[in-house]
């Protein structure tokens, strides 16, 4: 049985399916459990390593290069906003020329040697400053590492970044592709696909947070990353093992094209005048999304000026964009207001991985004889995260449905500010716990038992649970069909950007307060105000959010009336494309006030 060509007739599973010599895939012997097993290898070994750095980085920093906490702090978080920045790219790549299947597989290998180049940093003496007793740590009279041996380590990092973040924007794209959309029973199986592929993740997160950060801090970091290097050249062979088994879709063009196209054109054409109405500009009887007078300039682009008329270039994109994609960019743009409120989560997300795991560093980590380090306390925040997914799909959403007799039960918008309130509760509850360790350390020379940052984590935690799901719900819903991959590399530049926040206020607080709230001994610090400054800016860019919220437009849906079999667009407040349109246009015209 052969697959056909999906075409233009599913924007959301455009290209041609085709097995790996190019031909028309035999669903008997391609794609399905197999293939997409083979594939959930790469983003399981890219997890095992980029957590098994992340959480246990700034450790080896502070402790064995000696460098000050708010630096490694800052080193840890440009690492990990690099890695979602570059899945952009990744993305692009995909979409534009490789396809997924060649994006997965060079950035996997990218990503083995990233780690193999982490291994040697960490391995080689001479890329390590001298070693540093107690004394001399005490009267801050270590030497830090110089440039020479931090190249090595930041070229290691930043390749498994790269890495990373096109594994990261296409292995589930390309997992799924292994399922038929159009096959019910394979359709059921794509569903399983996607709930396994995020208990993939996590069980890799969790190996690599207890497993090979124990083995990081009590064997050997050469030997923890060294693991790490071997698991991800595995999966990479096993990848391109399972080729001939594959059900691959050509790239069809990047919708990034599309945003540049229709705002360059608009740019363009700024001098020239709008249309009597929106009717005359370019496509607009056939366009697939309805017309709105928002963000009116980019309307230009669709113009259509003397000389595409004359010299019949309208179906040029480059000399003139359709109604459609002017529409498409619009609802893009209509995403970024709630967007910029989400990096703020992700700034709070990030010190789960840097100052709580220094805070677990000179606390009570003991049962009986064994020793937690301090990364393995991460995992807390992985259990945490599971827990109220769980909970999300089996209590709280029939809950919500019950109570509000909606099908969703809970919005992708009250998700979201759901997290941004677990998020700032745990700035709160971590800046207590904080102050409550210091005054102790200090006064009575005690230390409190690290189990007490379980409450950061586990709040942190369940936020990560509703505002993940939330966030990555709300951009797929709401961006257009055709840019889906897009939206996902959205998401991505959101927790980009909470990484890179995190480093810049690092920054900005550690020149502010010339280095008193943000030492390398914390005992001497004052951490509990940096995290009570995280708690008020969560709060304001919540109460931001609130406004965002209430004023967005939710994107129209495209039903099928049954009764008549024509389509008819409607938005959740049930009005029609027409009667939204017949208010557009007026407004367009002078006629309703806007």
């Amino acid at each position: 049985v052969l697959v056909e060509s999906h075409g233009e007739k599913d924007d959301s599973n455009e290209g041609t399916v085709v097995d790996f010599r190019g031909n028309p895939v035999d669903k008997s012997k391609t794609g399905g459990w197999l293939a997409a097993g083979l594939i959930l290898g790469s983003e399981l070994s890219e997890r095992i390593c980029v957590m098994g750095i992340s959480m246990n980085l700034v450790t080896y920093l502070v402790g064995d290069l000696h460098i000050s906490a708010a630096k490694s702090a800052t080193i840890v978080t440009n690492f990990m906003g690099a890695l979602n920045l570059l899945g952009l790219l990744g993305g692009f790549l995909a979409d534009a020329k490789l396809g997924r299947y060649l994006t997965v597989a060079l950035s996997a290998s990218i990503t083995a040697l990233g780690v193999i180049l982490l291994t040697l940093a960490t391995t080689i003496p001479s890329m390590r400053p001298p070693y540093c007793d107690d004394y001399r740590r005490k009267h801050h009279e270590c030497i830090e590492a110089n440039g020479r041996q931090l190249a090595l380590l930041y070229a290691a990092l930043y390749t498994t970044a790269l890495g990373g973040g096109g594994i990261k924007s296409n292995v589930s794209g390309f997992g799924s592709d292994q399922f038929d959309v159009g096959d019910p029973k394979e359709e059921k199986a794509m569903i399983f696909f996607f709930n396994r592929f995020y208990f993939g993740i996590s069980l890799g997160s969790l190996f690599a947070v207890i497993v090979l950060v124990y083995i990081q801090d009590n064997v050997g970091r050469g030997w923890g990353y060294g693991i790490s290097a071997v698991t991800m050249v595995i999966a990479v062979a096993v990848l391109i093992c399972g080729t001939p088994w594959y059900r691959f879709k050509k790239p069809q063009g990047s919708p990034l094209t599309i945003v540049w196209r229709v705002l360059l054109l608009a740019l363009k054409k700024k001098n020239q005048p709008y249309p009597s109405h929106p009717s005359l500009l370019n496509d607009y009887d056939n366009r697939k999304v309805p017309y709105t007078p928002r963000f009116k300039f980019l309307d230009k682009a669709a113009i259509l000026d003397d000389n595409c008329a004359a010299n019949a270039e309208k179906n040029n994109p480059w000399l003139v964009s359709t109604v459609t994609h002017v529409e498409e960019v619009k609802m893009v743009i209509k995403l970024l207001p709630i967007w910029s409120t989400c990096i703020l989560f992700w700034t709070i997300y990030s010190q789960m991985t840097t100052f709580t795991v220094e805070q677990a560093t000179i606390m009570h980590r003991k049962i009986g004889s064994f020793v937690i380090p301090a990364g393995s306390f991460s995992a807390f925040l992985i259990i945490s995260i599971l827990l109220f997914t769980s909970l999300n799909e089996k209590v709280f959403v029939p809950l919500a449905r019950k109570i509000t007799h909606n099908p969703q039960g809970i919005t992708s918008l009250q998700r979201i500010g759901i997290g941004l309130v677990f998020s700032v509760a745990a700035m709160v509850g971590a800046a207590i716990i904080e102050k409550e360790r210091r005054e102790i350390a200090v006064e009575k020379e005690v230390k409190i038992s690290a189990f007490w940052l379980l409450v950061q984590f586990f709040l942190v935690g369940a936020g990560e649970a509703f505002a993940y799901v939330g966030q990555l719900e709300f951009f797929i819903r709401e961006a257009p069909d055709r840019m889906k991959s897009m939206s996902t590399g959205l998401f991505l530049c959101t927790i980009s950007m909470g990484f890179f926040v995190s480093s810049l206020l690092v920054s900005i607080v550690d020149h502010v307060t010339n280095r008193n709230w943000l030492r390398n001994n914390l005992n001497k610090g004052k951490l509990n105000n940096f995290y009570w400054l995280l708690a008020v800016l969560g709060f304001l860019n919540f109460l931001v959010f609130l406004i965002f919220a209430s004023r967005h437009q939710y994107k129209m849906q495209l039903p099928i009336e049954p009764e008549s079999g024509e389509k008819e667009l409607k938005g959740l407040n049930g009005e029609t494309i027409q009667d939204r349109e017949k208010k557009a246009s007026l407004q367009a015209v002078g006629e309703v006030e806007p």
